[in-house]
């Protein structure tokens, strides 16, 4: 049975320099109007976790390390690819040009195969953070294109989120930068996927996750609840 993944990495390299504690309050008792009980407030977990846990379920379950290296071995790229782009669909994640732009991208042999080898590479593989997200950003580049680019943020940190969300998170740009402001955390954010910019998303996500440890009802069980996080206090549906 899949096995939902939880928070390992500790705090390390996260800087607290920059960061309004008064923002970092304000954004709790925010979330608190919403969903008073936390991370473990009924409602939350109806209208934020539930569908994403859904999702990263299901990868497991279907696109996990040795079913992914099975696949491949077999030289089933396309049918990796497309129950990626089906999980994905699930969600409410990318936007509906974003998802189109996905499906095009893969839907020829070459494309599927270099998305299904670098995804791999990048969720499962091995090698440092910083190369393995570098190559996955360049592969996302070189995929086939349409219309619609390939290379957002949405689209380079789905599916590292939904694999394995206690490693990596997923960046709404204008959202994260909302919540960035609002929190008191000098974000590097740069429309240009980049390394940089990733690890600073990830020291925002370490400082929220060790502010919010010290809340009852608010130790985050992994990226999923710190993503959540994030969108209510910089998505305009949480906008009183």
């Amino acid at each position: 049975m899949a096995r939902l993944a939880s928070l390992t990495s500790p705090l390390t390299g996260a800087r607290a320099s920059n960061v309004n504690y008064l923002g970092a309050a304000r954004c709790r008792r925010k979330f608190e109007l919403f969903y008073p009980d936390g991370f473990r407030d009924e409602t939350y977990n109806v209208a934020e976790r539930s569908y994403k846990e859904r999702a990263h379920l299901e990868w497991q379950a279907e696109l996990g390390p040795a079913e992914f290296r099975k696949l491949l071995a077999r030289g089933e790229f396309r049918q990796i690819a497309d129950i990626a782009v089906r999980i994905e669909s699930r969600t409410n994640l990318l936007f509906s040009f974003e998802k189109m732009a996905l499906r095009d991208a893969v839907k020829t042999v070459a494309g599927a195969r270099l998305f299904a080898t670098e995804l791999y590479a990048f969720v499962w593989g091995r090698g440092s953070p910083r190369r393995k997200f570098d190559d996955w950003v360049q592969a996302v580049g070189d995929l086939p294109r349409r219309q619609t680019r390939v290379l957002t943020w949405p689209l380079v940190t789905v599916f590292g989120f939904l694999a394995r969300p206690d490693r990596h998170l997923f960046l709404k740009p204008t959202v994260t930068r909302n919540a960035a402001h609002r929190y008191g955390f000098d974000f590097s954010y740069r429309p240009q996927p980049s390394w940089d910019v990733y690890q600073s998303l990830l020291t925002f996500a370490a400082i929220i996750r060790r502010d919010l440890d010290r809340k009852p009802g608010f130790k985050a069980r992994d990226m999923i609840d710190i993503q959540s996080f994030i969108w209510v206090q910089g998505s305009q549906e949480y906008e009183p």
